[in-house]
C-alpha cells in the first residue's frame, strides 16, 4: 500500500520530531525475520523507550536531512528498521540484544551524537552500561570508604563493651582510618 503525499509528509514530520530529540539512531536490516519476532523486537523497544519503525528509506533520509544524523543517509539502503532513542545507549542495546538471538537482524550502522558508527561501533555502544547503572556504581564507590569506617568504629565499640585488652589497638586503627 503506497502513501499519498500528505501521508508521506506526516511520516516525515513524525520521524523528524523524534530525530530532533534523539541522541542515537541505529539502522538494521530485517530481511527474513518473521512478523512475530518483529513484534517482540518492537515490544522490547517500547519497554526501553526506543522509537522503532520500518520506514521507506527516502522518507528517512528526508527526516534526518539537516540534522546531526545526516551522515547516516548514505547507509539507508535495503529493507531497514530504524531505532531512535533519547537515551544514548538504549537503541543500540535493544537492537544488539535482539540480534544476538536472531541472526537475521543485521546491524548495519548507527549514529551517536552526530558521529557515524559502523557495526562494531554500535556493538561497542551497546556494551556500555546504562546511565542508572553507572550512577549506582559511582554511589557504591563513594559509600565504600564511609561504610568501612563505620564498620571499624562498630568493631571498636564492641571491643570496648567486651573489655578486651585489644581495644587500644583497635582505637588506634580507627583513628588512623579517620585521618
Amino acid at each position: 500500500m503506497s502513501l499519498n503525499l500528505n501521508d508521506k509528509k506526516a511520516v516525515v514530520a513524525e520521524v523528524s520530531a523524534k530525530v530532533a530529540t534523539a541522541q542515537t539512531i541505529v539502522v538494521a536490516e530485517y530481511r527474513g525475520i518473521q512478523v512475530g519476532h518483529l513484534t517482540q523486537l518492537r515490544a522490547s523497544a517500547r519497554a526501553q523507550g526506543v522509537y522503532m519503525r520500518v520506514l521507506k528509506n527516502t522518507l528517512a533520509r528526508r527526516a534526518v536531512e539537516g540534522t546531526a544524523f545526516a551522515s547516516l543517509a548514505s547507509e539507508m539502503t535495503g529493507p531497514l528498521i530504524y531505532a531512535i532513542s533519547e537515551d544514548a545507549v538504549a537503541a543500540a542495546k535493544v537492537v544488539q540484544d535482539f540480534a544476538k538471538s536472531n541472526d537475521k537482524l543485521v546491524v548495519k550502522a548507527g549514529n551517536y551524537a552526530g558521529k557515524s558508527l559502523d557495526k562494531a561501533g554500535v556493538v561497542a555502544l551497546a556494551s556500555i552500561p546504562s546511565r542508572e547503572v553507572l550512577l549506582a556504581q559511582v554511589v557504591g564507590m563513594m559509600q565504600a570508604p564511609v561504610s568501612a569506617f563505620a564498620r571499624a568504629l562498630a568493631a571498636v565499640a564492641a571491643q570496648k563493651e567486651a573489655g578486651s585488652p585489644a581495644a587500644p589497638v583497635a582505637e588506634e586503627a580507627a583513628e588512623a582510618a579517620a585521618e
